[in-house]
């Protein structure tokens, strides 16, 4: 009779499920969450009871992937504040300033709609991602990810590989124990604390806060922000783990508004699989009537959400591969084909396509919309950043005096103008004043104040008048032109215009 598929393999000397495959007593990490046990309650319950799961560490294509995306992701988030650019932080977010510096791009608060454009364009590369090859941020990318991968390179140097930690934990304390303990927990918290600095330096000069750390003297809200960051990764890497991918991560839960049969997903291929059961390497397993899964359950030691993928794709799978590693290496012990457990789509497991053929089908109508879409929005985005004028400019009327005979024969209406240079560059400015409906306009303004520095902003008072004779009452549209200049050969000159009124009192 064959093994039900969650039952605890057969496992012997000459089987490619030896070693680990056997299972401590009492060890049920590793069976599918959403199957009950025998002898338990089937009623539905509120929630359900964490079984900490033991990951077991593997090589293989993926588990490499993974290992390198680790690597570029921290390379880039740890080095990055210590970056310089002329002579400052290369990525700054300067909260007090209201200054965005990112690399030689000066962004300020007027300039919101970049960053709501920009999270279209990751919202859309989410979408077509996961229409392509389901959850591949979430499985390598995602911080969580990254961070539990991290924490359990750790753990598994520290205190074992899976059996090691399953029986570490399940020993009474002592000073071994204690000590393994709290060399993991001391070298999570100091990733954390590293990650919690890390974080604050995006926001707050990176050099200058490692001097205020040594010196103790960080201000309360960096000292808030720090550990509260630390205490966040310490926690949902170290602690929570599969949780936050279950049940607080929300992309968990309408990914498969996304997926559909011709994305590309783990899969386990169940006609080549079943019926599975445990046998000797020696075995004719097909004229024994047995598939190729020899039940041995390391796709589900491996897991690091603690699925069981021969159940089918599961909200809670994040697409890491892990799985097909470790199946491979089991295929590659038995002498059988690899990728029973791989990753391709719903259509090309049931119609048998081949690889090339089930790719082709991945530019379909949905990935293409994405994919348009997408490259739409990202063109945009570059364009208007290498077009953007470096130069902002503001007009706000004095509303103390809206309009005001001055000298018995001017008419004076009073702005100011907000100046903003968006470069690292100084500039000269001038102001103009013209319209259509009124002759003779003149502008008054401090020609001392026609420097503006480098990423400042200025509030420049100007007085436009009209003689009293060419003022008819009312209303009228007028232009203010801004003109800078000094910024460099490539671009010597820029120039704004912007419209306001010029309001005439009546009885004048």
């Amino acid at each position: 009779m064959n093994a039900p598929p969650n039952a605890a393999p057969q496992v012997r000397e000459d089987s490619a499920a030896s070693g680990d495959a056997a299972r401590p007593n009492g060890d049920t990490s590793w069976r599918p969450a959403a199957k009950a046990q025998a002898g338990e309650s089937s009623e539905e319950t509120l929630y359900e009871v964490r079984r900490k799961i033991y990951p077991r560490s593997i090589t293989g294509a993926f588990s490499s992937w993974r290992v390198w995306l680790v690597i570029l992701t921290q390379l880039v988030y740890y080095g990055t504040p210590w970056l310089q650019w002329n002579g400052r932080q290369a990525v700054l977010f300067d909260l007090g300033a209201r200054k965005f510096y990112i690399f030689g791009l000066v962004l300020w608060p007027q300039d919101v709609i970049y960053l709501a454009v920009l999270l279209v364009i990751s919202a859309l590369s989410l979408f077509l991602f996961t229409a392509i090859a389901g959850r591949l941020f979430c499985g390598y990318a995602c911080p969580q990810t990254v961070y539990t991968e991290i924490f359990m390179w750790i753990e598994r140097h520290v205190e074992g590989d899976r059996i090691a930690r399953i029986r570490l934990d399940g020993d009474p304390w002592s000073l071994r124990k204690l000590r393994l303990k709290a060399t993991k927990h001391t070298l999570w918290v100091l990733i954390a604390l590293w990650t919690g600095f890390t974080f604050v330096g995006y926001f707050s000069p990176i050099r200058d806060l490692g001097g205020q750390v040594l010196a103790l003297s960080l201000g309360p809200w960096q000292t808030f922000w720090m550990l509260f960051y630390a205490f966040a990764t310490w926690g949902n890497a170290g602690f929570m783990r599969e949780q936050v991918c279950k049940y607080m991560c929300p992309y968990a839960r309408f990914q498969s508004v996304m997926v559909d049969r011709d994305t590309y997903v783990v899969t386990y291929d169940v006609g080549r699989g079943e019926p599975r059961g445990s046998r000797s390497r020696k075995t004719d397993h097909h004229a024994a009537g047995l598939g190729d899964c020899v039940s041995c359950s390391i796709c589900v030691q491996v897991c690091p959400t603690g699925i069981d993928i021969r159940d089918g794709l599961q909200y809670e799978c994040i697409g890491c591969g892990a799985c097909i590693d470790a199946c491979n290496q089991v295929m590659d012990k038995m002498e059988y084909p690899r990728g029973l457990i791989r990753y391709t789509s719903e259509n090309a497991m049931r119609k048998g396509l081949s690889a090339v053929a089930a790719r082709k089908r991945l530019f379909r109508t949905r990935t293409i919309i994405y994919a348009v879409i997408w490259a739409v929005l990202a063109g945009g985005f570059v364009g208007s950043l290498a077009m953007r004028t470096p130069l902002k400019v503001d007009i706000i009327r004095d509303r103390g005096a809206l309009g005001r005979e001055v000298e018995g024969r001017w008419i004076e209406n009073v702005y100011r103008l907000q100046l903003i240079n968006t470069t690292e560059a100084p500039m000269r400015i001038q102001v103009q004043a013209e319209s259509s409906e009124l002759q003779g306009l003149t502008i008054e303004y401090d020609k001392a104040a026609e420097s503006l520095a480098p990423t400042s902003n200025r509030l420049l008072p100007v007085r436009i008048r009209v003689p009293i004779e060419r003022a008819p009452q009312g209303t009228h549209k007028i232009r203010i032109t801004v003109t800078s200049e000094g910024l460099g050969a490539a671009r010597p000159q820029a120039q704004v215009e912007e419209s306001t009124s010029f309001i005439v009192p009546r009885g004048l």
